[in-house]
């Protein structure tokens, strides 16, 4: 057989291309073109709310424009026609992003800068006997509507947790033919209305007379809302764990089962948890199911099977549609209450979770 002859290798380095540093391709005049197309439209805003435009009419309709306009004569100018599509097309990202972004800060900031002026000890530990819309903040609070959203809360927690993350196992793990049926139910269920979901139970247990107004049947309401996002997390958590490790498990002799429970699980632990977490968040803020089945009682309730039960978006309900200024105060404190519950579940759950990383990983 004949043999090739090995080519020579030339040891002479390869010569960069021209546009390996295209930041250093930047003119001044390219300089000059980012920063007016930077500058220009804010300034311009700034100007037309100076000469007495809203705020709102001054980014719709003088920045964003003024904006684009400038967008997409610098992408023009470095990048061609394609540069233009690029720049509209950031622009408008940005612009969004940062809208959301504004808008949620805002509403963040004003929870906790109105509702901190209610919050104090006995806001939280008081209830609301005795109590009304002019009464001082000295006087009464929201203590039990924090026991019965936790109460109600919990309660649909511990029947919806088993059943979601059973039904995304379903989903992941078996080949049932039923599989796009029960998909298709959980995702028609993910866009019910709260409120349908409350007159249901109001028109089945409250209305026939089988019951009053009771905690129960709230916990029941929020079954349904909570339901969806527990189970596509959690199905989403384990289609993410990697196949080789099912695979592995089973290779060592392990049942399918065996190998689910002490391979797969553990291993969309983090998701799981965050399954849970979303689910709470939410129904902990559901008003309309409440209102139906709850109703608001002022008094403390720690029996959930027997009698109305305070729960706190009831709370923040009942005092927001009053012309006092204490009553409102009293439903912008609800709602920051609302916002710290929800803080601290997130901020638990992620700590214990990385316990138990850092200690499995001390134990290997």
């Amino acid at each position: 057989m004949e043999k090739v002859a090995a080519m020579p290798i030339d040891p002479t380095p390869v010569a960069r291309p021209k546009n390996a540093e295209p930041w250093k391709q930047i003119s001044l005049s390219g300089i000059v073109t980012i920063v007016l197309a930077s500058t220009v439209p804010l300034a311009t805003g700034l100007l037309a709310m100076v000469l007495g435009l809203r705020f709102e009419l001054a980014l719709l309709f003088v920045f964003l424009p003024v904006q684009l306009l400038l967008g997409v004569l610098a992408g023009r100018r470095f990048s061609g026609k394609r540069g233009q599509a690029d720049a509209i097309l950031q622009i408008f990202v940005i612009f969004f992003a940062m809208s959301v972004v504004v808008l949620l800060v805002s509403v963040v900031w004003s929870v906790v800068e109105r509702g901190s002026a209610a919050l104090s000890w006995q806001f939280i530990t008081q209830n609301n006997v005795y109590i009304s819309g002019q009464t001082s903040l000295e006087y009464g609070g929201l203590g039990h509507a924090i026991i019965g959203t936790l109460l109600i809360v919990l309660l649909s927690t511990i029947v919806t947790v088993p059943l979601g993350i059973a039904t995304a196992v379903y989903l992941t793990e078996t080949t049932g033919k039923t599989r796009s049926t029960v998909r298709t139910l959980i995702q028609a269920l993910s866009g019910l209305p709260s409120v349908v979901a409350g007159l249901f139970i109001y028109a089945m247990f409250i209305a026939s007379g089988l019951t009053q107004y009771v905690g129960w049947a709230g916990s029941l309401a929020l079954i349904p809302l909570m339901l969806p996002t527990v189970t596509r997390v959690a199905e989403e958590s384990l289609l993410l764990v990697p196949q080789e490790l099912r695979n592995g498990a089973l290779a060592l002799g392990s049942s399918a089962w065996k190998a689910f429970w002490l391979v797969t699980m553990p291993a969309a632990k983090s998701g799981l948890i965050t399954a849970v977490l979303l689910g709470v968040a939410r129904i902990i803020g559901e008003t309309a199911p409440l209102l139906v089945t709850t109703f608001a009682a002022n008094n403390t309730n720690l029996n959930l099977f027997d009698g109305s039960i305070a729960t706190l978006p009831t709370y923040l309900y009942t005092f927001i549609a009053s012309n006092f200024d204490t009553a409102v105060q009293r439903a912008w404190g609800a709602a920051f209450v609302i916002l710290i519950l929800v803080a601290i579940l997130f901020i638990a759950a992620r700590v214990l979770s990385r316990k138990k990383t850092a200690k499995k990983a001390g134990k290997k």
